[in-house]
């Protein structure tokens, strides 16, 4: 009888230290899931990630330390980036891997200076470890890519040249990883018409400081990255002709083909090339260009490439695949934020079968074209209202609802994506206010259908806004309000 009102004891307890576990959100050894927050300080100074453990029944945030740098130099008050601000934060499929991008101090050309320093500082991704309670290691060699040289030259922080880098995403299964580069401003008049890698002497020194992509292969469970070079003969990011603001990797396999194939959409807000380098034709400053990422990360510019859309100063871009698997039901379709002016989304599709829209010819081009509810152009549907500058979209895991953060309105905006049509019906209620000058978001996708959880960080505010997202219609409800160090940037939850 003791044996049987002890085990039940023991039973009891090994319960209650479960039930606490869950409600707390971490164990001994790590939290059931975890927030991922760079601050960028004060004035430049306290740059660092922090780390918070999720409570997966409510959303909750509990602080476990601000300890990762991201700079290995210490900032100062006459030096305040030595690295440049982090801007971006990612994590490794295995989520055991984290990669910070530092955008650099670019060469303010037109003034003579380069940043705080005389020779600028050239961007950089850092590598750390995800230790056992969630915390992050100390930064790994930095990784560079700004420098160019005869293929199987080393890139490091003593050749790469300063520039500005804005942004990194990685494809779903962690194969490659992509950066965009602002280049300096203003922008050299040597760029090249058409985005390409470097292939010659001259390419190498008039390419210097012009907007680029660069690909960079992944390792599973490993912190390396290795540059993809974009040419036969030169160790080169892809160069290219107009300012990128955004980019969205998706692969994908059409219905009835036996090979997936992945594309890169990359949206531009400004043309370098004017009418003085391409006669009687003016500057294509608003447009989305579609690349083929081959299976070695080189890229190809698409045919019809670039594709003009009527989204004045893009800057932000999100591609979704709705098809089921072994199905036809759905599409590819891409969704393109609109900076300028009033904040809206336009809806593209791409043509991967055919039908009444969508040529033979179409198919084998991937031709993007607006969504329409007739094969006429006058048919187009029109945008979705979202607030000014909608910086972010993301999607969740079933890729039935779609969340966009606009930065100039403080909120985020939230639709239903009709998985056959690609169109955006609103959410109920449509959108959600967050803090200031909300710049990222993240989605904690649900575990065990307890719910998941939408992240949004507030760069003005200091803080961190926090929803529980419905599981079957997507609704923003339950709002909670979390400190964060200074400035809070990109966000990474897992």
């Amino acid at each position: 009888m003791l044996k049987k009102i002890g085990g039940v004891l023991a039973l009891v307890a090994l319960c209650a230290l479960s039930l606490f576990l869950l409600n707390c959100g971490s164990s001994s050894s790590r939290p059931s899931g975890l927030l991922y927050v760079l601050t960028q300080g004060s004035n430049g100074l306290g740059n660092n990630v922090s780390s918070f453990a999720i409570n997966f029944y409510t959303g909750n945030l509990t602080l476990i330390n601000s300890n990762a740098t991201t700079c290995p130099t210490a900032a100062t008050v006459t030096n305040t980036n030595p690295c440049g601000l982090p801007v971006d934060i990612l994590l490794s499929p295995s989520d055991s891997q984290a990669f910070v991008l530092d955008q650099g101090v670019p060469c303010v050309v037109q003034s003579g200076q380069c940043g705080s320093s005389p020779n600028g500082v050239a961007p950089s991704i850092y590598p750390y470890t995800v230790n056992s309670d969630g915390s992050l290691s100390s930064p790994g060699t930095a990784v560079n890519w700004t420098c160019i040289g005869p293929t199987g030259t080393a890139c490091s922080s003593s050749n790469a040249y300063p520039d500005t880098a804005s942004t990194m995403v990685r494809d779903a299964a962690g194969q490659f990883l992509f950066v965009i580069d602002e280049g300096v401003f203003p922008s050299p008049t040597t760029c090249p018409l058409v985005g390409r890698g470097v292939s010659s002497a001259g390419d190498a020194t008039n390419f210097v400081g012009c907007p680029s992509i660069s690909v960079f292969a992944m390792t599973n469970n490993s912190t390396a990255l290795t540059l993809v070079s974009q040419s036969a003969t030169y160790q080169s990011p892809f160069f290219l002709s107009k300012v990128p603001s955004a980019l969205s990797p998706l692969t994908f396999t059409a219905p009835g083909a036996s090979a997936s194939q992945e594309l890169l959409f990359v949206t531009n807000n400004y043309d370098l090339c004017t009418i003085a380098c391409l006669p009687q034709s003016a500057p294509q400053d608003n447009t989305v260009s579609v690349y083929n990422v081959s299976s070695s990360g080189v890229l190809t510019e698409q045919a019809y490439s670039p594709y003009t859309v009527p989204a004045a100063d893009p800057v932000s871009v999100l591609a979704v695949n709705t098809f089921l698997p072994q199905q036809t039901q759905g599409g590819i379709f891409v969704y393109v934020g609109q900076g300028g002016g009033v904040g809206q989304i336009y809806p593209f599709q791409l043509c991967v079968l055919q039908n009444a829209g969508c040529t033979a010819a179409d198919v084998n081009n991937n031709l993007m074209v607006p969504l329409t509810t007739c094969p006429s152009q006058s048919c187009n549907i029109p945008p979705s209202a979202v607030g000014s500058d909608p910086v972010a979209m993301l999607v969740d895991p079933t890729n039935n609802f779609l969340y966009v953060l606009s930065e100039g309105s403080n909120q985020v905006a939230g639709f239903k994506i009709a998985t056959t049509g690609g169109t955006l019906g609103k959410l109920a209620p449509p959108s959600q206010p967050t803090g200031s000058e909300p710049v990222s978001m993240s989605l904690y996708p649900s575990l065990n259908n307890s719910g998941q959880f939408l992240y949004v960080s507030n760069s003005s505010s200091d803080n961190i806004t926090g929803f529980t997202l419905g599981t079957t219609d997507g609704s923003m409800g339950n709002a909670i309000t979390v400190i964060a160090p200074a400035s809070p940037s990109g966000l990474a939850a897992n």
